[in-house]
């Protein structure tokens, strides 16, 4: 019989750490499915769920949202974008605002939308905003692979793709916090696997659990987490296991490295990481927007106030930012972290203000 929430909780509260840890569930999914079911309230005090950079939106560059507004404004381009980005505010604009002042920027459900598009529409140039992990890559992939293929010269990709295992390093670098386990993303490591992974136990010493993201997963994947900390055995385990396998989806990661290569990457409110971006192949490079469509874009920091670098980081929790809830709500986005569906502050504001 599958355990129930309430064995975990009191495993946790049984086996609890002596003094206070801190683990960070890196996925946004987690940190929603945490806020929604109340599930900081069923743990002790001693173990402090902090947020992690897992919301490919939160830590798109404001540099990189500019970018793609002066391609709008600069250029007779039909622009496809997820939902989540649309509102996510630049350092002069959102790609909402632009659109309401009638550029043609349309909200897609997936790329493939954004081909057949220029396929039909051979006389308009159309670009795709390729964003998120490991997890979309591959369907990236194909689409570039395709348009190769096929030939379709009116199809561009702004990619803006980034791999999750460097950023957990050097977060694990970072003084400003200490990560004492990871929680780490399911969708992400059902495509690489575990064995990416590995470095974060062996050479840092740090316990990771690959959770799944029901609530009894959660539970269960802190209640593994704390059973290292306190046995001071790190591994790299696999709660997820009915998605998540040790070498991953061979097929999907095949088919990311043929099209893309690593690069660094900016990453908003962290900087710029060696080796945490893809980029497109020689081979593909007629496929980029940002060769296709080259902008003046100016160099910006951070909104006045805004705190979301840190909360990406898990220095602060949202509500410990100034603008949390009164100058930055989710109709009124300041940062990135209280738009995307999967941002910290978005989740906080919704299901953690009460409490």
């Amino acid at each position: 019989m599958k355990k129930e929430i309430s064995d975990f909780t009191r495993s946790l509260i049984n086996n609890k750490p002596s003094e206070q840890i801190n683990i960070m569930e890196v996925c946004g999914t987690h940190t929603v499915a945490i806020s929604r079911n109340g599930l900081r309230q069923l743990i002790p005090d001693e173990i402090n769920l902090v947020s992690g950079p897992g919301c490919p939106v939160c830590v798109t560059s404001s540099k990189d949202i500019d970018w793609m507004i002066g391609i709008i404004r600069d250029y007779p381009v039909t622009l496809f974008t997820f939902g989540d980005m649309i509102r996510v505010p630049g350092s002069i604009s959102s790609l909402q605002l632009e659109k309401a002042s009638g550029k043609d920027i349309r909200v897609c459900y997936s790329p493939l939308d954004a081909l057949e598009f220029a396929k039909n529409n051979p006389e308009k140039d159309v670009v795709f905003i390729a964003i998120g992990f490991e997890t979309t890559t591959p369907l990236t992939s194909v689409i570039v692979k395709r348009a190769h293929e096929e030939h379709i010269n009116n199809f561009y990709i702004f990619n803006i793709h980034k791999l999750v295992p460097p950023a957990l390093e050097l977060l694990l670098l970072d003084e400003e916090i200490k990560i004492d386990g990871y929680l780490c993303p399911g969708h992400v490591s059902a495509i690489i696997g575990s064995l990416p992974y590995n470095f974060i136990a062996s050479k840092y010493r740090t316990p990771c659990v690959i959770s799944g993201f029901e609530p009894t997963d959660i539970m269960e994947s802190l209640d593994m987490l704390v059973r290292q900390y306190n046995s001071k055995k790190p591994e790299v385990q696999i709660q997820y296991s009915r998605v998540v396998t040790s070498s991953g989806n061979p097929t999907a990661v095949s088919m990311i490295d043929e099209i893309f290569e690593p690069c660094d990457s900016q990453w908003r409110g962290i900087g710029t990481l060696p080796g945490s971006g893809l980029k497109l192949r020689e081979k593909f490079n007629a496929l980029d927007a940002m060769r296709k469509f080259p902008v003046k874009v100016i160099e910006s920091g951070e909104p006045p106030g805004c705190q979301c670098g840190n909360v990406l980081k898990g220095i602060i929790k949202p509500f410990e930012c100034k603008l949390f809830a009164k100058a930055c709500t989710p109709e009124n986005p300041i940062g990135p972290c209280m738009v995307s569906s999967e941002g910290s502050c978005a989740a906080y504001y919704k299901y953690e203000r009460a409490r």
